[in-house]
């Protein structure tokens, strides 16, 4: 979809059939993996990268991963250095500051575990 913004799109790896929808921004100077068939809503931010709280000139860069199947609800936040696990879905306006177990659905500010997915 159109207005996709960010930097370091060369630090962006997306696989197949995966949806991006419109005004996701990716921060991408740690990287960004984007594995296959991961749907991203509109208005999600990936942030892999953030200023050091003593000297704000320093960027800290750690990856964010989106593995396999991931659901990102429509203005979802996900943090540096975060990997959303296979199957996960993040529900809308999360802001998710820790790794997501996979089959699970997590929400809220900061995100949190709302309930397995049974397979």
């Amino acid at each position: 979809m159109p207005g996709l913004t960010g930097v370091c799109f060369d630090r962006v790896h997306i696989g197949k059939d995966v949806m991006i929808m419109n005004n996701c921004l990716m921060m991408a100077r740690g990287g960004i993996i984007i594995d296959d068939g991961a749907m991203i809503a509109a208005n999600v931010q990936l942030i892999s990268n953030n200023h050091d709280l003593h000297d704000r000139q320093i960027l800290l860069c750690k990856p964010v991963h989106i593995c396999e199947n991931v659901w990102i609800g429509a203005g979802a936040t996900i943090l540096p250095g975060v990997t959303v696990g296979k199957n996960a879905v993040v529900a809308a306006g999360a802001v998710v500051t820790k790794d997501v177990a996979p089959d699970t659905i997590v929400g809220g500010n900061p995100a949190k575990l709302i309930k397995h997915i049974e397979q």
